[in-house]
């Protein structure tokens, strides 16, 4: 009953849809909330300097396009093969087992399937600043709370404050490295040792969204865990050096056992798209390089643009850089936005930090001119 009951739901918003939409073109009914122009539908208006969202807009690559526009000619039918594949690809890759990776829509999807998993036992225990989107979203349905660690100096994550936090009722450590939104990355020896330790006690979440954009990913990485059979879940995603943000695939790598444990709570199955565009370019070394190379000379840009203003930016192995602006970071935003260049506000308590996003070099050196008039309101 209650699948015929969604399907008669679905088919009468199909017909919905299709009276909004006659020969191609909006009603005035449908309109007033609708971007003036189609090509505004997907990603931001090119009016606008778009730097809020840690977005790759150097991204799919040709193959993944291409890959796209096979795939979508079979988007009548269901994945198929092709998800075992990509699961194929990565563990090879990691020197893992096929059944110890988890793919979903996006890193979102499951880093909150992992949130629901673990929050159900106990409460969430991560650093005062980080990307939490995923245990809030635990923590606001009832499932847990999350506790926060105090950050070291120079907003790096404690991970001695971290550990000893971790109590008898905290089932999961939550740590991002590089982290969002500082952009800092731990140094690799003392991590691996945090979560060799911890994860004796509990299990041991390192989001790696940002990985393949620091220094040296091979040595950065905690993956060695996965191999060495710790209680640690590796996340990774498709939306950062790849630039398919709007694709939507992201995975987590772990034992067995953990990934039984999570699956469950996956809402969702991967769409053919992004599957199609991930297998293209996840061994398409020159877009990587090329994607990188451009991330790096964007950032470069930011950071000799703010120091040359007075700023103080944290040192950053991400797509984006965090700025004591020495103001409140909301009004730095605004004033921004007048000149239609758009970034993060204020995080939490952090009132003076402002996060800018990497982009296309012509929207970065909007940034960089318009520095001086934002500033201006300090």
């Amino acid at each position: 009953m209650t699948l015929d009951i969604s399907r008669r739901t679905l088919m009468g918003g199909a017909a919905a849809g299709s009276a909004v939409l006659t020969s191609g073109m909006l009603t005035a009914s449908a309109a007033t909330n609708a971007p003036a122009r189609p090509q505004y539908l997907y990603g931001p208006d090119p009016a606008d300097a778009h730097l809020m969202f840690n977005e790759n807009p150097f991204g799919p690559s040709p193959a993944a396009v291409r890959a796209l526009s096979q795939a979508s000619v079979r988007g009548a039918y269901y994945q198929g093969k092709s998800v075992m594949y990509l699961m194929s690809m990565i563990a090879e890759r990691h020197g893992v087992d096929p059944q110890q990776v988890l793919i979903t829509n996006g890193s979102y999807e499951v880093l909150t399937a992992t949130a629901l998993a673990y929050g159900k036992e106990g409460k969430i225990l991560g650093p005062d600043l980080f990307w939490d989107s995923t245990s809030r979203y635990a923590e606001v349905n009832g499932y847990t709370e999350i506790v926060r660690a105090p950050m070291a100096d120079g907003l790096q994550i404690d991970l001695d404050a971290l550990k000893s936090s971790v109590t008898s009722d905290i089932s999961m450590v939550q740590v991002v490295n590089p982290n969002n939104p500082t952009g800092r990355l731990l140094p690799p020896r003392a991590l691996r040792r945090f979560c060799r330790e911890v994860s004796q006690q509990t299990t041991v979440l390192v989001d790696e969204a940002y990985m393949e954009i620091s220094e040296n990913p091979e040595r950065n990485t905690m993956m060695d865990l996965i191999r060495d059979g710790y209680d640690v879940i590796i996340g990774r995603t498709f939306s950062k050096i790849y630039g398919m943000a709007g694709l939507r695939v992201g995975y987590i790598i772990a034992k067995p056992e953990i990934i039984a444990k999570v699956r469950p709570f996956v809402m969702s199955s991967p769409n053919v798209a992004g599957i199609a565009a991930a297998i293209a370019s996840y061994n398409d070394d020159a877009f990587l390089a090329y994607s990188k190379s451009k991330i790096m000379e964007a950032k470069e840009m930011i950071v000799d643009a703010t120091r040359a203003n007075g700023l103080n930016p944290l040192p950053s192995e991400t797509s984006f850089v965090f700025v004591d602006v020495g103001m409140d970071a909301e009004l730095f935003r605004s004033r921004l936005a007048e000149k239609r260049v758009l970034v993060r506000g204020v995080y939490g308590e952090y009132t003076n930090y402002s996060r800018v996003s990497t982009g296309h070099i012509s929207d970065v050196e909007r940034y960089v001119e318009a520095l001086p008039y934002a500033l201006e309101g300090a």
